[in-house]
């Protein structure tokens, strides 16, 4: 093909064979993530960051359109870093492309420059040698280059080649990829985006997998069943959702008009959309008559999905959330980001009203922060997303939702955010002092973590193997063993000054025994007789143990 031009629709086709192409080598990618430890892979957060995106964008010939509703959903479904900055990437390439209903070439060039210019000024500190200088440095070296000719396979040939080239380069430029041996993985991300989009163009057709984990919009808790009963109204109606396939069997009609079948479908209720792809139709519709609709369905043939909802009950959730609400009006509340039982309940404990399930490895995206901030009754909000590749889309979910009373603490793990919260002072109303208060208490600990090393790993002088005990003081390995107890110790005298330490707060990983701990007790009691133990059972999944130390 040569191509001169694209629309919208032909590129939603060539996004979703870039994310076919990226889901293709996911494991590849997430096999370039330098740290040993199973967080949160980049492969998996660009996959799920793109994925929500195309589902949140609807099929639209006019090119800027579709962009915006991609955009939007791809910077409310960011997971990761990766994930984030690929969401910046592709909001500059929307705010280039707005007012486009199809753009050629040139215009295509101009918004990849767009786009790594946009993802560079939302990173506060970006570091060259990763996906950032791939996406610049792939377009500036071309961007001379393109002119009337240029066709669209011509364009992404070319900035898919420079891209790799400078891939190539990556360990020249990040330290910790070169003592490693590997390239940036969020770097090799985006070309395989590329490289999938450019495959569409010369006829390779690939297909994503859509996972149920990405959806168009955040799902709702399920309201309670005790808010409908016997007593209550019912005037909400329903709402119903199904997609109808038309059959050709002589029990069904087959003549068949979507505006007769709309106005039918009026009789019987409101808020419709009704959408037909060749003998498919996908309908929407509140309705206080459910059978009704049904009935009129199955004359011309059955449903391929079918939802029905009890509006009213959603209705009277609503309005219970919203009394409580303002009757819970507070000057500060806390946001978190936690993965276990038990540490779920400690937070809840210590005063935090909404708890996000940080999961066992998946990073939250910024569209769940949105959700809990649109629930959140209070002056000020601080939020302690608790892990250091959550903070992007934390940050990002700020700026989405528009609102310039809410902190972001860039707690790096659920230990600092454990003490950020201990260290509050709930009753004062200085929200100021409260907020030096939390960051202080974040600042003020070593922490060291130990787990199972997920897979090889070198770096500074250090070495492991996938199956070794590891240890990581304050997020860097700093001790490699067969043995849990010794990979411990060995972290613990890593510490400056440790022998004059005198508080320890441990937290038990999920699956770990009374009979470890107590073994654990016993040995830092005798070493450190000074230290005060305080053992917590969190049940976090990633890590077996994780000690703050004070």
């Amino acid at each position: 093909m040569k191509t001169k031009r694209i629309d919208g629709l032909l590129f939603e086709k060539m996004i979703l064979n870039g994310l076919a192409n990226l889901q293709a080598s996911q494991e590849e990618v997430n096999a370039l993530n330098v740290f040993p430890v199973a967080d949160g892979d980049t492969g998996t957060n660009m996959c799920k960051t793109l994925e929500n995106g195309i589902r949140y964008a609807k099929a639209r010939p006019e090119m800027g359109a579709y962009l915006k509703q991609l955009s939007d959903g791809m910077l409310l479904g960011a997971r990761g870093n990766s994930g984030v900055i690929l969401s910046q990437i592709f909001k500059g390439i929307f705010l280039e492309l707005t007012h486009c209903g199809y753009v050629n070439p040139g215009e295509l060039r101009n918004a990849f420059i767009r786009g790594y210019k946009v993802a560079y000024a939302a990173v506060v500190q970006p570091a060259e040698g990763t996906i950032l200088t791939v996406a610049r440095e792939g377009i500036e070296h071309i961007r001379q280059q393109i002119d009337r000719s240029t066709t669209v396979e011509r364009l992404l040939s070319m900035y898919a080649a420079e891209m790799r080239k400078t891939l190539a380069y990556t360990p020249e430029m990040l330290p910790v990829l070169k003592e490693a041996g590997v390239v940036d993985s969020g770097a090799l991300g985006f070309i395989l985006i590329i490289e999938g989009m450019l495959k569409y163009l010369y006829g390779e057709v690939l297909t994503p997998n859509r996972s149920a984990e990405a959806k168009t919009l955040p799902e709702e808790e399920a309201p309670s069943l005790t808010l409908f009963n016997e007593n209550s109204a019912f005037e909400e109606g329903y709402c119903m959702e199904f997609i109808l396939q038309r059959l050709k069997s002589d029990r069904y009609t087959q003549r068949f008009s979507l505006d007769r079948y709309l106005e039918d479908l009026k009789l019987y209720g409101n808020s419709i959309a009704a959408v037909q792809d060749g003998r498919r139709i996908k309908v929407h519709i509140h309705t206080l008559r459910p059978a009704k609709v049904i009935t009129l369905s199955q004359e011309y043939g059955e449903f391929l999905t079918f939802k029905l909802e009890n509006m009213q009950l959603q209705h009277n959730e609503h309005m219970m959330r919203q009394a409580a609400a303002q009757g819970k009006h507070k000057p500060l509340a806390v946001v978190a980001v936690v993965n276990g039982t038990g540490m779920k309940e400690l937070f809840a404990e210590l005063g935090c009203d909404y708890v996000i399930d940080g999961g066992a490895s998946m990073n939250t995206s910024s569209q769940e922060f949105v959700d809990v901030f649109r629930k959140v009754n209070a002056e000020h909000i601080v939020v302690l997303p608790n892990n250091k590749n959550i903070i992007l889309a934390a940050q990002q979910a700020v700026t989405l939702f528009g609102a310039d009373n809410i902190t972001v603490l860039p707690t790096g793990s659920m230990v600092e955010g454990y003490f950020a919260i201990a260290m509050d002072v709930p009753n004062s109303t200085d929200i100021d002092f409260r907020l030096r208060q939390m960051r202080e208490g974040g600042n003020s600990i070593e922490t060291l973590f130990s787990t199972t090393a997920s897979r090889d790993y070198s770096c500074h002088e250090i070495s492991c193997r996938a199956g070794d005990q590891i240890a990581l003081l304050n997020g860097e390995l700093v001790c490699v063993s067969s043995d849990w107890l010794e990979v411990l110790l060995a972290g613990l005298e890593k510490i400056p000054d440790m022998e004059e330490k005198e508080t320890c707060v441990i937290f038990r990983g999920a699956g770990i025994s009374e009979e470890a701990q107590e073994q654990l007790s016993q040995t830092l009691t005798e070493r450190y007789p000074m230290l005060e133990l305080n053992f917590i059972d969190g049940g976090q999944s990633t890590y077996h143990w994780m000690l703050g130390v004070l």
